[in-house]
Parts: C-alpha cells; structure tokens; sequence
C-alpha cells in the first residue's frame, strides 16, 4: 500500500514516465502526471481510485509516509484493525484532509 504527505505548496519531484505512457489527473499535485503503471491492492475499490487519480510521484510520497505511519504506531499488517486503519489514512492522504501525523510525532531532521 502507499503515498504520503500533505496539502498544498508541493513541488513534484522530477516526473517520471510510466512504461503505458498513461496521464492521470494527480489529486496531490493538481496537475496532469504519469500514472500508476498497475492498480494497487487490485480488489479493493480505493485500489482502483487510486490508479485513476494518483501520480507515480505521488505514490512514492505516500509510501514514505506509509513507512512512517506503520513504525510510529507499530503496525502489524497481520491484523484486519491495522490494515484498516492504513487504508483509512491512505484515503485521507489522497482524497481528504490528508492523512494526519502520529501524536508526538516529531520528523527527522535533515542532515547537514
């Protein structure tokens, strides 16, 4: 599963070509990008939305996010609460306010 940061003011990395060549309207960025070159979680309908209007680009940011997400709560993706509660802050992430960060969650600081 993946994508993640929030709102407005991004700038989209270096925009990378899919192997279909396929544009979608990107809901993060707001422009027309390349698309998912395959649907994510196939049989499940956010799977679907998101191949219709999630940048590659904005992808790989939620996988960051993704990451963050299932160590600072912990997640074991074994149980149905877990991935439950990732897809609900995927949707968030890509259709909704955005998904929120742990409490206390204090990021990295970049290297000097």
């Amino acid at each position: 599963m993946g994508c993640g940061c929030g709102g407005g003011g991004m700038t989209p990395p270096k925009v990378e070509e899919t192997k279909s060549g396929r544009k979608v309207f990107c809901v993060k960025f707001q422009r027309e990008m390349p698309g998912l070159d395959e649907v994510p979680f196939d049989n499940h309908p956010l799977g679907q939305r998101i191949y219709e209007n999630v940048s590659k680009e904005a992808w790989k940011l939620w996988l960051e996010q993704m990451k963050m997400i299932m160590n600072e709560y912990r997640l074991n993706l074994g149980t149905q609460e877990a991935q439950e509660f990732l897809l609900k802050q995927m949707e968030d992430y890509f259709f909704g306010e955005g998904a929120a960060f742990p409490p206390g969650y204090v990021p990295p600081r970049a290297k000097n």
